[in-house]
């Protein structure tokens, strides 16, 4: 039997993964800094493990996820989330049976922040808005001159994300925090995932969201026929040479072209579109000849934030009974009758999470990866 350790199980799409695996015939291990969590309260999951966040020791995160492989014979590591560029960490260290489903960690880095990753997509040859570095004469000169949007270059979920008008000032540079001036691009957002071996796309699912929270999608529909956007992701990862999860956010402007704003080099909510058993099938697949299928629903939902943005627009007069609507007829992300607990136990298996969005008064998902997120000094 084949054991995989999914290296997060705080949010819905280790879950997907968990279920993948699980229902393929593999045994699921789950590292997690939290002792709670969505993926622990499975019926899939073999056995969950309590690791040190790697925000506060990532050397201690390492050693523990090296001891979990090797106590449990584990053959495959599967990154989930924004852990994953403290995972890549891994790949030097591994017997040479274990795989790592992710790419060396100065390829991850180089993706995952958002100056470097204009840089490589201006190298491959792909459309990217122009952009400078904060501080820099040529930041200054272009929010001179158009909208622009200023963002800390390792931030994640909209976090510490600002759009100026032209002229406004830039806010002051922060070394501990260095952060980059991106041309804005007017049009529409799309985001992406992919799964890529050596170089090949094997699927990408490509998806809008239909509710925010804040700057996260709570609630997404797959958009079919978007030729220029996986023509764009074809060419990145056949450049890359990419192996793993891939992700990507788009614009696509008012004459038709696409822009990449930035990479996620992991898994986004997009994985939720694809069936599950498929999913950990392309994985596990090194020839990438497994059919990645999407499932029947367009539209997904995470049930509980958007409940929370439903009941906020109540007092808000935005839209409520729209919202309603949705909320009691759209699929959620974590619901399925064969294992409901993780959906039934959200609220309990989430607590973590929901306290430190209370004391932050911050989102969910703003809050849900600080310990994980990677930060040059952790």
């Amino acid at each position: 039997m084949t054991t995989v350790l999914l290296t997060l199980g705080r949010l819905p799409k280790a879950l997907d993964l968990a279920r993948g695996f699980a229902r393929i015939g593999c045994r699921v291990i789950v590292a997690e800094p939290f002792p709670r969590h969505l993926a622990g309260a499975s019926n899939c999951v073999a056995r969950n493990y309590v690791v040190p966040a790697p925000n506060d020791d990532r050397e201690a995160y390492l050693a523990s996820l090296l001891k979990i492989i090797m106590d449990e014979a584990v053959d495959w590591v599967i990154p989930v989330s924004e852990e994953t560029v403290h995972a890549a960490y891994l790949r030097d260290r591994l017997p040479l049976n274990v795989t790592l489903f992710t790419m060396p960690p100065d390829r991850v880095l180089a993706l995952y922040d958002k100056r470097r990753f204009i840089e490589v997509g201006q190298e491959y040859g792909v459309a990217v808005p122009e952009t400078y570095r904060l501080g820099s004469t040529q930041a200054a000169d272009m929010a001179a001159a158009r909208d622009v949007v200023v963002k800390p270059i390792f931030s994640c979920s909209g976090r510490g994300l600002a759009i100026l008008r032209r002229g406004e000032a830039l806010p002051a540079p922060d070394p501990d925090d260095p952060a980059i001036v991106q041309s804005f691009v007017p049009g529409t957002t799309f985001s992406t995932c992919s799964i890529a071996r050596d170089g090949r796309v094997i699927a990408t699912a490509i998806y809008r969201g239909t509710l925010m929270s804040g700057t996260v999608a709570v609630a997404f529909v797959r958009v079919d026929d978007q030729p220029a956007i996986s023509s764009w992701i074809d060419r990145f990862v056949a450049a890359s040479g990419w192996t793993g999860f891939i992700s990507f956010d788009f614009i696509r402007d008012n004459s038709g072209t696409v822009f990449a704003i930035e990479c996620n080099p992991r898994t986004t909510s997009g994985v939720h579109f694809w069936e599950p058993e498929d999913v950990a099938k392309a994985v596990l697949d090194t020839t990438g000849e497994t059919r990645v299928r999407n499932r029947p629903e367009a539209t997904f939902q995470q049930f509980y934030s958007c409940l929370t943005e439903t009941q906020m627009a109540l007092f808000r007069g935005d839209h409520f009974l729209e919202r309603v609507k949705q909320l009691f007829t759209t699929r959620d992300v974590t619901w399925d009758r064969r294992d409901p607990w993780p959906f039934l136990g959200m609220i309990l298996n989430s607590w973590h999470i929901i306290m430190l969005s209370i004391r932050r008064r911050s989102t969910f998902g703003e809050v849900a990866t600080l310990d994980i997120s990677w930060r040059e000094r952790a």
